[in-house]
């Protein structure tokens, strides 16, 4: 540890940059931080610890897009529904693989093979199933007049289960050229039969589009709803040893696509580390029961009828699902990266594999064999069978938010692993970045050889050794280029308008002075936001200002004339964006505020560095209106008609009123309509009945707020 801090000490010492006053600490050892960055060759496992991964061996490249369909029958020969041009590929056990069937249809959307061998292919759209010899001659064995066949299963006696759409009818067809009218199994109310499976019980079971149901049909035909999903689709069903039922389910259908899967645009992941500017509230990590924003989900459904989701996410979409021999869980095949991923009955999550592909389409086994099939491009993986002797994972990218000068890399491994890093200005690695470092030896810390620059990312290379090697974090320092605060508004309120602080929150005085993180403590400092008060006279301005680098900021105000380019200093040092002065203690005038932000708090004073911005000009008018009688009263009878006129002379007068004799005041109109300008007549009529001596008072208010009266005495 003194070493590092001596290394630490060493990296930060610079005179030829500018640079934000404390390091930044940037660290990745958990599943979530893991899982964003590229995993070649190595999988991450529910806690985060990268290892090796399986062995992955690609069998055959069908240079199809997309593989729709799989099966593999007793004597290990592979088959592979394409999508595009409806081809039907087969792939025997020594490897050896060929054009199986070419169909009409643009998709071999379903296999499944007979008890006796057979295999049978259903096509789309405007399917068919074709009954293929083993030679590869085809003939149509069922046509049921639907738009799509999605799925195939051969139950328990040797009858084919046939889903479709857009009906929604499950057929169940036992010889050739059977009449969909007597095939019928059942009419759902349900627009498409995505998948089928069967158990050797003699059960059947289907999971449906749109209201993504899992029916179980008995050996006599009789359906029963285990699931009703608040997902669309059940997209896959897999049947455990241990008698559970687990069902993929999909939020947005990939049937009402045609079973069309765009090819995914390259993501960019970073990440952004920076001192904080307050306290944030972390948003919760969402139960992996509330699907209300879910992509995908797996449901298991128990031996006893009852429930439960293992996995689900709103970022990735799920294509296969395949259950653990184990009876311990399954594993499911993705789009995000064409990443295998094995998911426990418990909820636990471990990336498995990451192919080279788009998406991972299909999985099944034959004996202890697991194969994957992927889409973008279409082809036929075999893994696992022992680890792989080197893989290598990539880090997201981490977004210093400026050039930033780097500092140490530690990190916890076991076995034989290599850490590399390098440095870049784009958001993505390309070939304008530096190359990547040499291995770095000391994983208690080394200072890191990349050059300055905004964006940084690391790579563990892990090889295969007596012990298990295996990386479960790595911590990056790094001090970004200070870079000055901005002042990005300010708002001049208007007169009479103050603004107070709310009370402090209470801090231990021991927190601040050792530097510690309040929200550690689980305090929560909101924003200093001022409360508004009435204030005679007061004239008051709020800000909003921001420093990239997370620095504490401190502000001064200054003021001046509008016709004098002066400015002159009101108060420093303030610790708050908003700031009221006594605007009676200036004389009248057209003014302007100036407001610095300083981030000296968190810098040496040689680093720190200001920005500043100017409010647009504003009045300060603290004299009232004069208000003068014109002429004498004018009596006639019972009416009185009094005139007054008002000037203003630094602003403009807004609105007047009246009252006889100190009664309530009355609202009045100037005579040419509306009360707006520097100069205003009123006349005011009044109706006076009984003799006497009567005061009438007229009070005119300007935009500033001040009021001015003028009286007239009436004598009837």
């Amino acid at each position: 540890m003194k070493n590092l801090l001596i290394l630490l000490a060493s990296v930060f010492t610079f005179s030829l940059a500018i640079l934000a006053g404390e390091p930044s600490i940037w660290s990745i050892n958990s599943r979530d931080d893991v899982i964003k960055g590229d995993a070649k060759g190595v999988s991450i496992s529910h806690n985060g610890t990268i290892a090796l991964a399986p062995q992955l061996s690609e069998l055959f490249n069908t240079e199809q897009p997309f593989v729709w369909s799989s099966t593999i029958d007793t004597a290990g020969n592979i088959y592979l529904g394409t999508g595009g041009d409806g081809k039907l590929f087969k792939v025997d056990a020594n490897g050896k693989s060929s054009l199986f069937y070419d169909a009409d249809e643009l998709n071999v959307s379903a296999l499944a093979i007979g008890k006796d061998g057979t295999v049978y292919a259903g096509t789309s759209p405007d399917g068919k199933v074709y009954r293929v010899s083993k030679n590869g001659n085809a003939s149509v064995y069922f046509e049921p007049k639907e738009k799509y066949i999605w799925s195939l299963a051969v139950t328990s006696d040797g009858s084919l289960a046939v889903g479709t759409g857009e009906t929604g009818k499950i057929y169940k067809v036992k010889s050739a050229n059977a009449k969909p009218a007597e095939a019928l199994l059942f009419d759902t109310s349900e627009t498409h039969i995505i998948s089928l499976a069967a158990d050797a019980k003699g059960n059947l079971y289907a999971g449906t589009d749109s209201d993504g149901l899992v029916l179980r049909f008995n050996a006599r035909g009789k359906p029963f709803a285990l699931l009703d999903s608040s997902l669309r689709e059940i997209h896959e069903i897999a049947l455990g040893v241990d008698g559970s039922v687990y069902a993929l389910a999909l939020s947005e259908s990939a049937s009402s696509k045609d079973k069309k899967i765009e090819p995914k645009k390259d993501e960019k992941k970073t990440v952004s580390i920076g001192k904080k500017t307050g306290i944030p509230i972390p948003t919760p990590k969402k139960s992996r029961y509330d699907l209300t924003a879910a992509k995908s989900a797996v449901y298991r459904i128990l031996p006893d009828g009852g429930n439960d989701i293992i996995w689900k996410s709103d970022e990735i979409t799920a294509f296969s699902v395949y259950a653990h021999l184990t009876g311990n869980g399954v594993l499911i095949g993705t789009s995000d990266k064409g990443r295998i991923y094995s998911v426990r009955n418990t909820g636990e999550v471990t990336l498995t594999l990451q192919t080279d592909e788009e998406q991972v389409s299909t999985i099944f086994t034959s004996g202890t064999k697991l194969f994957a099939t992927s889409s973008n491009q279409g082809k036929l993986f075999n893994f696992g069978g022992g680890s792989l002797t080197e893989g290598v994972f990539e880090s997201p990218v981490l977004d210093a938010k400026s050039v930033a000068s780097w500092g140490s890399i530690w990190w916890r491994s076991n076995g034989n692993v290599q850490i590399q890093t390098r440095s870049g200005n784009t958001d993505s690695p390309n070939e304008t970045w530096a190359d990547w470092s040499g291995s770095y030896k000391d994983s208690r810390g080394e200072r890191i050889t990349s050059p300055r620059a905004q964006f940084l990312q690391w790579r563990a290379i892990l090889k295969s050794s007596d012990q298990r090697s295996s990386v479960s974090e790595v911590n990056v320092s790094f001090l970004p280029r200070n870079i000055p605060p901005e002042v990005l508004s300010i708002e001049v309120l208007p007169t009479n308008v103050g603004l107070t602080p709310n009370p402090p929150v209470p801090v231990d005085p021991n927190i601040a002075t050792l530097g510690l993180d309040p929200a550690d403590f689980g305090m929560v400092i909101p924003p200093p936001i001022p409360r508004k008060v009435f204030q005679s006279g007061a004239k008051s301005l709020s800000w909003k200002a921001e420093d990239r680098n997370g620095d504490q900021l401190k502000y001064s105000i200054y003021y001046r004339e509008v016709s004098n380019p002066k400015f002159r200093l009101l108060e420093s040092d303030l610790d708050r964006p908003f700031f009221t002065i006594d605007g009676l203690a200036l004389a009248d005038g057209r003014y302007i505020f100036k407001v610095v932000a300083d981030d000296s708090p968190s810098n040496a004073e040689a680093q720190a560095l200001k920005g500043e911005r100017t409010s647009e000009p504003f009045d300060i008018d603290n004299t009232a209106p004069v208000v003068t009688p014109v002429g004498t009263p004018q009596i006639n009878g019972d009416s009185v008609r009094i005139v007054f006129d008002s000037t203003e002379a630094s602003s403009l007068i807004k609105r007047a009123e009246y009252a006889v004799n100190g009664g309530a005041w009355k609202t009045i109109f100037a005579d040419d309509g509306i009360s707006d300008g520097p100069k205003e007549r009123y006349t005011i009529r009044v109706t006076i009945k009984e003799p006497g001596e009567y005061s009438v008072t007229l009070r005119v208010f300007d935009t500033s707020g001040n009021a001015g009266t003028g009286r007239m005495l009436v004598k009837k």
